[in-house]
């Protein structure tokens, strides 16, 4: 009977551990926002998107976020509108949309710096060119979720595009670009905004 109980306690230990030290997947939420700011020899632009989608596994140990194992986002090019269409028709092309139909993330490594800062490595694949950079992201905790910010600085030759031009060239996309993410993060299996691969 003492060795039942034993084995009983043993197996509740475990599973106690392990619930306090798992690993759990999330997917991007329809609340997650990404921007695209620029400049031109005109004014300022932004384009926005609320389409990503994508997943997540972390590690949780004593229900804090000890490690990030992947992640994975993709955003449909196309869905990134500014308030001028002629615009977005000119910045479609300039990613060649036809031919590359998704903004992509890709998740290397992430180093933990302070209990919200972390220090991810990961590639960008814009208009079908693939580039890696560090990133600062805030990650903080809200209600069994997670919410990276962060933000990227790249230019257009990263991704071997042109500035693009309008109205006869008589507008012109300055070189330097600047991505922000707000990404919410909830448990996958009660979000149906799941990674979908076309």
């Amino acid at each position: 009977m003492k060795t039942l109980k034993s084995i009983f306690l043993i197996v509740a230990v475990t599973f106690f551990t392990l619930q306090l030290n798992a690993q759990k997947k999330y997917s991007v939420d329809s609340k997650s926002t990404f921007e695209v700011a620029g400049t031109s020899t005109v004014h300022d632009w932004v384009m926005r998107s609320t389409e990503g989608n994508g997943t997540a596994v972390f590690n949780i140990k004593d229900n804090k976020l000890n490690a990030i194992n992947s992640l994975t986002v993709i955003l449909p090019a196309e869905s990134l509108k500014s308030s001028k269409t002629s615009m977005d028709n000119v910045a479609y092309e300039a990613l060649d949309t036809k031919n590359n139909k998704t903004i992509e993330y890709l998740l290397k490594s992430a180093q933990k710096l302070s209990e919200t800062s972390w220090e991810f490595t990961g590639s960008y694949t814009i208009a079908g060119v693939s580039k890696e950079y560090k990133t600062q992201v805030n990650i903080t905790a809200s209600n069994g979720n997670f919410i990276l910010q962060g933000a990227n600085q790249v230019t257009f030759a990263d991704f071997e595009m042109a500035p693009p031009k309008a109205a006869l060239g008589v507008v012109k996309a300055g070189k330097d670009l600047t991505i922000l993410f707000n990404i919410t993060l909830t448990d996958y299996a009660k979000n149906d905004n799941t990674l979908v691969i076309n």
